[in-house]
């Protein structure tokens, strides 16, 4: 399993001059950590700003700096070069870059003034709209991998459920944190282990990049609803998993604050997708010899 990088998520000093903040050597960081911890390789792409430009290059669109044939003809043998990439080695992963990058952003990018509009565009750039069929994710969408999962653990049922989410993440390369792994799956509890699990908790929720709950049954969980409004109120990423087709309401599906703090999905494969996760394909095992 392999990603192709944008190369100045590895190498920061190939961007323009200026652009880069201490947020953004952060979020590369936190990303290429995300590989190594899930054993994804890293496959550099070539740069076609510093190729055509030169690394010391002041910021611009691309039609101020690079809308010429000579580029276009650059870009026809770098595209030929991954497409031999991915032939060698079969589909990606996905394709990570940066947002607003005249030839790697993603969803936006810096185009220029045309027509009236204006320079900064929703799109790829030029170069990663070469492989419409990679999926593509912006760095900062993928450094977010760090999931709390905040559900009911009192039944069997509740748990192995629980368990199962847990692994599909992990499959795909999510960094999960569940609280029945933690400690927090008995009874008998004095005082000073409540206060123990509910700091690890708390400091757990601080620490995640995204909050999944699981909100099935006639009403969610108790705790399960702290936990999500309290990670509102940090600003978090809430996403709650309810498989229960009974309905709250004649339009809500769950309690009305919970359902408006966070995006509602039915089931994993929808879980997935809300996270902007491509499904990671796995080679399929050899047959038992008997």
């Amino acid at each position: 399993m392999y990603v192709l990088c944008a190369p100045c998520i590895l190498s920061p000093a190939l961007r323009a001059k200026g652009i880069t903040h201490p947020s953004d050597i952060a979020l590369f960081a936190k990303s290429i950590g995300r590989c190594k911890k899930f054993g994804i390789e890293v496959v550099p792409l070539p740069c076609p700003e510093t190729r055509y430009l030169g690394a010391d290059r002041e910021p611009g669109t691309f039609l101020e700096r690079l809308n010429t044939p000579e580029f276009a003809t650059l870009l026809d043998e770098l595209v030929g070069k991954v497409n031999d990439i991915v032939k060698e080695r079969g589909p990606p992963l996905c394709i990570l870059g940066v947002n607003s990058s005249p030839t790697c952003g993603v969803t936006s990018t810096y185009y220029g003034t045309e027509n009236g509009r204006p320079p900064k565009r929703e799109g790829r750039g030029v170069f990663y709209a070469k492989f419409p069929e990679i999926p593509a994710l912006d760095v900062t969408e993928f450094s977010q991998y760090r999931v709390y999962l905040a559900a009911p653990l009192f039944s069997e049922a509740e748990r192995s459920y629980n368990a199962r989410v847990a692994a599909v993440l992990k499959e795909h390369c999510f960094e999960v944190f569940l609280p029945q792994e933690s400690g927090d799956n008995h009874a008998i509890r004095g005082r000073d282990e409540h206060r123990r699990i509910f700091a690890k908790n708390k400091r757990a929720i601080h620490d995640a990049d995204i909050v999944i709950a699981i909100i099935d049954g006639a009403d969610a969980d108790s705790g399960t609803a702290w936990e999500m409004g309290y990670a509102a109120a940090l600003k978090k990423n809430v996403i709650a998993l309810r498989t229960d087709f009974r309905m709250a309401g004649s339009h809500e599906r769950v309690n009305l604050m919970l359902e408006e703090g966070a995006t509602v999905v039915s089931d994993t494969g929808g879980m997935l997708a809300a996270l902007g996760m491509p499904v990671v394909s796995r080679p399929e095992k050899e047959p038992a010899v008997e």
